[in-house]
C-alpha cells in the first residue's frame, strides 16, 4: 500500500492464540512491547524498557542452564512520541499502560489457561519503569521481567500465597515457599520497631495477620525465581528434587509439579528447550527496534463471483456498509477491490474524514455477482493498488473454493507484510484462507450465510484494531436475529459507560417491516425517524447526541414470514470512563477431538474485571449444529480463577468442519460487580511500602448492560465419527479441615463430561504421605463414599467422615479425590488438600525469636486495611505478581 512516513501504534490482536514470539536458535525474537496511546510522553521510557530487557536477558540465560536469552525486541510507541518511524506488523504480548487508580503500579501477568499454557499479556505501568525508587520495593526490573516472562511464556504460577502465608507441617508451622531450603524465622514488628513472638489465631492455630517471616538476604540458595527473585543468590527455578509439594500455593494447585518440570515438559517451548545446547559464552545484548504507525489502512477485497449471487452479495453489502458506517475509525484509510473472473479497484485508498466520505464509499460497494472465483487476482489487485503493504490490513471475503490455484499466490501475500483477515463465507472455503490469517497475524472468521444468523455483520464488527484506548472504539451491544411472521421484540440496555454514536440497524429479508424503538423515558422512534435503504433492505436509527441510559425496547412487526436481524453499537460518552467490553476466544484454533477445547470470555472495564455477569456462548458448526454453553467464573472445571472476570467452559460437542463462536453478556438484575481481587505479594518491605487494602468487590453502578462479541472460527477434524469420551474434569479446589476427630472436605462438583452434566461417583483417599498420594493415588487409604451422590457440575460438594484412626495432636493428613463417569472413565487426581489437628498450646512449634534485627530482608505477607498516600497496590486476582526489596 502507498508509502507513508509516520505510523501510529500498532496494538493488535491481544487476544490472539499465537503470541508471535519465537525461538531463533537460542534467542527469543518477535518480543513486542507496546506502549499504550494513553501513556503520556516521556523520553526516558524507551531507555528504561531497553535496560529492563537487557538485564533480563542475562538473568534468563543463567536461569535456564545458559540455553536461552532475549535476542530481539520491538517497542511499539504511540504517535505522541516523536521518533523516526519504522514500519511494523506485530502482535504485542507485553503492555506498558496506565493502571486503574485502584490497582497501583505492580507488574503482573494475565494468565487464565491451564498449567503450561501461555498467558495473555504482561502488564507494566510507566510509573514502575520510570520511578527508580520502586525497585527498592519490587526488586530489579530485569529479574521481575523474567519472573513475569515465566508466567507468560511457560504457564507457571507463583510459589507464594499471600492469603495463606503459613501452613502446618509435621506438627510445626512453615512459611509458604519453594523451596524449603530458604530458611525463615517468624516475628511480629511492634510500633517501636522491635521484634516479638507471633500471636496465634485460635481458629486456625496459625500466626495472625500481623506475623511476618524474615530471612537473611545473603543466605546460600539459588531458587526460586517464582518465589523470591529479589534474593541476590536466586538464579534459577525450583527443580523437582527441591520442590515443596506441601506449600498451599498456586503452582501446586494448578500444576502439582515443580516449575522447572513444567517449563521443560509442558510449556510451548518444551521440545526446543530439551534439545538446545547451552551457549559457549554469555549472549550479546538484545537488539531493539522502535516502531510507530500513524494511520490504519484497510483494503476490502470482496468476492463477486457467480456463487455470491442472491442473498450472499446482499449480506456482503450490508456487512461492509455497517463496517464503513459504524466500525472503522476516523482518519483510517480504506480501499475497495472486487474480484471474480477479473479484478478491479472500486476505490483507491480514501481517508475517512466525515460521514460524507463514509457514505461515498458505501455507494461504491459491489451489488452484482457473476463469473469465476479467481482469488489470486483479487489478492494481487489489492496489494498492487496500494503499493507497500507492510503493516496494512486486508479484509478478504470469499464464498468458496478458488477457480485458480490459490496456493500459488498465498506465499507472496504472506510475504507482503499485510495483516490479512479472511472471511470464509462458505462451507467449502479453501484451507489457505486459514493459513493466510494465521501467518500474517490476521483473524480467520467463517460466518454462515443464514439470513437470521447475522454472523457476517458480527465478523466485520469484530475487525477493530485497538490502540489500547477503548474510549474511541465501537462496542457491540446487541446482535440477534429471528424468522417470524409476527412480532420480533426485545430489550437492549444502554449502560452508563456508553451512549455516544448509538445506532440500531435492522435488516429484513423480503418485506419492509414496521419498526418501533422506545427509549427508557418512553419516547418512541418509528420509520419516520429512521433511514431506509431499500436496495440493502436495511433500516437504521442513529440516536442523536448521547443515548438515554437504561433499557431500550424494540418491536419489529413482520407482516409475512421472513428473517429479521438487529445490530446495536455504541461508544463511550466520557473521556475518563472506558466502556465495559467483552473479548472471546477458544484455547485452540484446531482440534482433532483428542483434547477438549475451552471457551473464554473476558468481561472488563479497562483493567477491572466485571463479575457475576450472565455469559452465554453459541458455537455453530458449518453443518448447522448449534451448541449453547453458559460460561462460568467459579474457579472450577475449565475456569482457572474464581471472580476474575474470565468466564470459561469446556466445549466437548465437537463436530467435523469449521465452527463459529459468539458470546453474549448481560446484566439485567443488577448482580454484576467490579472485582479488585487483591492477592498479597510474596515480599513486602514494611519500611518502604504502604499498607495494602483487602480483597473487595465494588458495586457496578452503571445500570443494566448487554454486550456481544465474535471470536475467531476454529476447525475440528475428528479421527473418528465422534469426539473422544471425556472423563469428569480434575477437581482443583479441594479443601480439607479437621474438627476434633471429624474430617470435612469441600470441592466443586465436576461433570459427566468434564464440567458438564453429573459425574457417577467419587473416590476419596487419604495418606500421611503427600507424595505417595500424588503419585500413587490407589495406594492411599480409601474413604467410604457409598452414601455420596455427586451433584450437578458446578455445585458445592461437602462430605464429612470419621477415619478409622485416632487423630493425634500435630497430625497432618493429605486428601485427594477422583471422580468417575458412567463409562467408568476416571478424572485426574484432584489437587492434594491437607489438614492438621493442632490443639492450642502455650507456644506452638516453629515460632521463635533468636534476636534477628531489621537489617535482614523483610518479607511481609500481612494484609492491612488503612490506605497510605505513597502507593496503593491493588492487583487483579487472576494475575501473577510479587513484591521485592532491593538493598
Amino acid at each position: 500500500m502507498d508509502s507513508r512516513m509516520v505510523f501510529v501504534l500498532l496494538w493488535m490482536l491481544l487476544l490472539s492464540t499465537s503470541t508471535g514470539i519465537k525461538l531463533d536458535g537460542n534467542g527469543y525474537v518477535d518480543v513486542v512491547i507496546a506502549i499504550s496511546s494513553k501513556v503520556p510522553q516521556d523520553n526516558r521510557l524507551i531507555d528504561k524498557i531497553k535496560e529492563m530487557v537487557t538485564e533480563g536477558s542475562l538473568y534468563l540465560y543463567h536461569a535456564l542452564d545458559e540455553k536461552v536469552y532475549f535476542k530481539e525486541a520491538t517497542i511499539l510507541v504511540p504517535p505522541q512520541m516523536l521518533l523516526i518511524p519504522i514500519l511494523c506488523k506485530m502482535q504485542a504480548k507485553i503492555r506498558i499502560d496506565n493502571a486503574n487508580p485502584s490497582y497501583g503500579f505492580e507488574p503482573y501477568t494475565n494468565q487464565y489457561g491451564e498449567c503450561g499454557a501461555e498467558g495473555e499479556y504482561i502488564h507494566f505501568t510507566p510509573e514502575y519503569l520510570l520511578n527508580d525508587t520502586l525497585t527498592e520495593l519490587y526488586g530489579s526490573r530485569g529479574k521481575i521481567f523474567v519472573h513475569e516472562w515465566a508466567h507468560l511464556r511457560w504457564g507457571v504460577f507463583d510459589e507464594c500465597n499471600g492469603e495463606k502465608p503459613f501452613y502446618h507441617s509435621n506438627g510445626g508451622i512453615e512459611a509458604t515457599r519453594c523451596s524449603k531450603n530458604i530458611k525463615v524465622e517468624f516475628y511480629e514488628v511492634t510500633a517501636g520497631g522491635s521484634l516479638q513472638q507471633c500471636s496465634i489465631d485460635p481458629q486456625t492455630s496459625l500466626p495472625t495477620k500481623g506475623c511476618m517471616f524474615f530471612l537473611d538476604r545473603n543466605q546460600i540458595t539459588n531458587s526460586s525465581i517464582m518465589f523470591l527473585p529479589s534474593l541476590n543468590a536466586v538464579t534459577t527455578f525450583c527443580h523437582e528434587n527441591e520442590h515443596n509439594y506441601e506449600a498451599p500455593n498456586m503452582q501446586n494447585k494448578k500444576c502439582e509439579k515443580a516449575t522447572w518440570t513444567v517449563i521443560f515438559e509442558d510449556s510451548v517451548d518444551k521440545d526446543a528447550l530439551r534439545s538446545l545446547k547451552p551457549l559457549q559464552s554469555p549472549p550479546p545484548p538484545p537488539s531493539f527496534k522502535v516502531v510507530q504507525r500513524k494511520q490504519r489502512v484497510v483494503c476490502l477485497i470482496l468476492d463477486v463471483s457467480g456463487s455470491m449471487a442472491g442473498s450472499r452479495i446482499l449480506q456482503q453489502q450490508q456487512a461492509a456498509t455497517h463496517f464503513l458506517r459504524n466500525i472503522i475509525e476516523n482518519q483510517a484509510r480504506v480501499g475497495i477491490v472486487q474480484f471474480s473472473t477479473e479484478a478491479s479497484t472500486l476505490s483507491r485508498l480514501t481517508t475517512i474524514s466525515s460521514d460524507t466520505t463514509r457514505e461515498n464509499l458505501i455507494k461504491l460497494l459491489p451489488k452484482v455477482a457473476g463469473g469465476w472465483t479467481n482469488m489470486c487476482l483479487g489478492l494481487s489487485q489489492g496489494l498492487q493498488d496500494n503499493g507497500d503493504a507492510l503493516g496494512d490490513e486486508i479484509i478478504f471475503l470469499t464464498d468458496g473454493q478458488a477457480t485458480d490455484n490459490i496456493a500459488v499466490c498465498v506465499p507472496s501475500a504472506i510475504q507482503s507484510g499485510a495483516i490479512i483477515h479472511t472471511l470464509a463465507f462458505s462451507n467449502s472455503a479453501a484451507r489457505e484462507l486459514t493459513e493466510m490469517a494465521n501467518k500474517t497475524g490476521g483473524q480467520f472468521l467463517s460466518p454462515n450465510d443464514k439470513t437470521t444468523s447475522n454472523q457476517l455483520m458480527d465478523a466485520f464488527a469484530s475487525l477493530t484494531l485497538s490502540t489500547g484506548d477503548y474510549i474511541k472504539e465501537p462496542v457491540q451491544l446487541e446482535s440477534v436475529g429471528a424468522r417470524t411472521s409476527d412480532w420480533f421484540n426485545g430489550t437492549v440496555s444502554v449502560d452508563q459507560t456508553v451512549g455516544n454514536k448509538t445506532s440500531f440497524v435492522i435488516i429484513y429479508e423480503t418485506s419492509f417491516p414496521s419498526v418501533y424503538i422506545q427509549s427508557p423515558s418512553g419516547s418512541v422512534y418509528t420509520q419516520t425517524n429512521m433511514s431506509h435503504d431499500v436496495s440493502q433492505k436495511t433500516v437504521t436509527l442513529k440516536i442523536p447526541g448521547t443515548a438515554e441510559h437504561g433499557d431500550w425496547k424494540y418491536s419489529i412487526q413482520a407482516k409475512i414470514l421472513q428473517a429479521l436481524t438487529l445490530t446495536v453499537t455504541s461508544q463511550a460518552t466520557q473521556a475518563d470512563v472506558p466502556p465495559i467490553i467483552v473479548k472471546t476466544h477458544m484455547n485452540q484454533q484446531f482440534s482433532d477431538g483428542t483434547k477438549p477445547m475451552i471457551v473464554f470470555a473476558e468481561v472488563s472495564q479497562s483493567y477491572r474485571p466485571v463479575i457475576n455477569a450472565e455469559v452465554w456462548a453459541t458455537l455453530e458448526s458449518e453443518t448447522g449444529s448449534i451448541h449453547i454453553l453458559q460460561l462460568l467464573d467459579n474457579g472450577a472445571g475449565a475456569d482457572a480463577f474464581q471472580n476474575d472476570g474470565i468466564y470459561s467452559r469446556y466445549f466437548t460437542k465437537m463436530v467435523n468442519g469449521r465452527s463459529s463462536l459468539k458470546v453474549r453478556v448481560k446484566n439485567q438484575d443488577g448482580q454484576t460487580k467490579f472485582a479488585a481481587l487483591y492477592v498479597p505479594g510474596c515480599v513486602l518491605n514494611v519500611q518502604l511500602s504502604p499498607p495494602k487494602p483487602p480483597i473487595f468487590e465494588e458495586p457496578l453502578d452503571v445500570g443494566n448492560f448487554t454486550r456481544t462479541d465474535t471470536g475467531e472460527s476454529f476447525m475440528v477434524k475428528l479421527s473418528g465419527q465422534a469426539p473422544s469420551n471425556f472423563p469428569p474434569n480434575r477437581i482443583t479446589d479441594l479443601s480439607a479441615e479437621i474438627q476434633e476427630d471429624t474430617v470435612l472436605l469441600n470441592w466443586t462438583a465436576p461433570g459427566e463430561d468434564l464440567d458438564q452434566g453429573t459425574a457417577k461417583s467419587y473416590e476419596i483417599r487419604w495418606s500421611f504421605d503427600l507424595k505417595m498420594l500424588r503419585f500413587n493415588f490407589s495406594n492411599g487409604h480409601e474413604v467410604n463414599t457409598t452414601a455420596v451422590s455427586p451433584q450437578k457440575a458446578g455445585s458445592v460438594e461437602q462430605h464429612s467422615f470419621n477415619l478409622n484412626i485416632t487423630i493425634q495432636n500435630g497430625t497432618t493428613l493429605f486428601f485427594a479425590v477422583q471422580s468417575e463417569d458412567k463409562q467408568k472413565a476416571k478424572s485426574e487426581t484432584s489437587n492434594i488438600a491437607q489438614a492438621s489437628k493442632i490443639l492450642p498450646g502455650p507456644k506452638p512449634q516453629g515460632i521463635s525469636n533468636p534476636g534477628m534485627n531489621l537489617t535482614v530482608l523483610v518479607i511481609s505477607l500481612c494484609v492491612v486495611t488503612v490506605v497510605l498516600c505513597f502507593i496503593v497496590v491493588v492487583v487483579v486476582g487472576h494475575t501473577s505478581h510479587i513484591y521485592f526489596l532491593h538493598s
